[in-house]
């Protein structure tokens, strides 16, 4: 365990410091202390500058500090705009011509017509996995909350619209549910978190397939509560009574959200843990292109809403130095950054998928 500072970047792999790193993503900067499309990189250094999902933000302080730390004429930043903006700016070009940013993350993994803008080719590699909870703040209410699929599939589309609904009750024998109106806090940016609510959603509701489906960006029932950021959110179920939201696993578990217990696809209510996130991730098969989604997983003990993380990357690189760079990171990220994973609330990627991925950043080529 180590907590240092070095190149005003923070090192730290300890729960207790999260404090600092939930400050960084509140002011909506990147690690360096400065947005990546405006930070300078030092002399001698090879710079790389990416930008996309809030799910994977606190995971990558840790791992491009402790690898900044490792290799210091490795200058990485990285802004927590969510993955919808990460994609657009992955794919797009500055006033000059020039890509925006080096890498893209999104826990929503880009769409063939997306890949079709970035000319140089694109490598989606799955870098980190986690689930997706919800969150609620309902004072008075002991023990844990547990919400079937009935329930929770109706409080988003707005059908259960009070507390003491018998949808919720049922599941809830005992428990002394308030008379409250729910309001359900949602993103109002394009977010990969979204991507995975709306996916699993899109799996088990007829009635949200319908109306919705699966999206980055939605538009929510009326009496949605709409604020943008994992931070945002958070913030907003705190100050809101009765209030429920759809949240990263990892960021919930360190502000220190009460989270309800799921039904899954077995009838079986699961706690998100990092057991069960691995279960629900089990069966995934990863075709070639690396993009695979577990909307519902099977399993007793499978959490219901889990996801991947893609890391964004072009197949080619007229630098090569940020080509190696490139490589190096995101191979040292699959292989020893593992280990980091379950500390700020992520999971580990199973080693098959992580042998895909290094297999993958082989095909990185220097050159136009």
């Amino acid at each position: 365990m180590r907590t240092k500072t070095r190149h005003s970047v923070v090192v730290s792999v300890l729960p207790a410091t999260m404090a600092v790193l939930l400050g960084s993503l509140l002011t909506g900067c990147s690690f360096s202390g400065q947005r990546a499309t405006e930070t300078k990189v030092p002399a001698g250094a090879v710079g790389l500058a990416g930008a996309g999902s809030t799910f994977d933000a606190i995971l990558f302080n840790n791992w491009f500090s402790i690898f900044h730390h490792d290799n210091p004429n490795a200058h990485i930043t990285y802004d927590v705009v969510g993955s919808g903006e990460g994609v657009r700016r992955f794919v797009g070009k500055n006033v000059n011509g020039e890509d925006k940013v080096d890498f893209g993350a999104s826990d929503a993994a880009m769409t063939d017509d997306q890949i079709a803008l970035v000319g140089e080719g694109v490598l989606m590699v799955p870098i980190t996995a986690g689930g997706v909870v919800l969150a609620y703040n309902l004072p008075g209410f002991e023990g844990d909350l547990k919400l079937s699929r009935r329930a929770y599939a109706g409080i988003f589309l707005g059908e259960i619209t009070n507390w003491k609904d018998k949808l919720i009750a049922e599941s809830n024998p005992g428990g002394k549910l308030p008379d409250l109106t729910i309001t359900t806090v949602v993103r109002r940016d394009g977010s990969g978190t979204t991507y995975a609510f709306t996916n699993h959603l899109n799996a088990i509701s007829d009635k949200w397939r319908a109306r919705y489906g699966a999206a980055t960006l939605v538009d929510w029932p009326a009496m949605a509560m709409r604020t943008p950021g994992n931070e945002g959110v958070a913030g907003r179920i705190q100050q809101s009574i009765g209030s429920i939201y759809y949240i990263e696993y990892g960021f919930a578990q360190e502000v220190g959200l009460k989270t309800a217990i799921l039904a899954n696809k077995d009838g079986k209510f699961v706690r998100a843990s990092g057991l069960s996130i691995i279960a629900g991730l089990a069966g995934a098969q990863l075709p070639d292109n690396l993009r695979a989604f577990v909307p519902d997983p099977s399993g007793s003990d499978s959490y219901p809403i889990v996801t991947y993380s893609w890391i964004l990357l072009r197949k080619s690189n007229p630098d090569a130095a940020k080509a190696k760079l490139i490589h190096d990171l995101f191979s040292w990220c699959l292989q020893d950054g593992q280990r980091y994973a379950p500390i700020p609330g992520y999971v580990p990627l199973p080693a098959t998928v992580a042998v895909k991925g290094l297999a993958a950043l082989d095909n990185i080529t220097p050159g136009k």
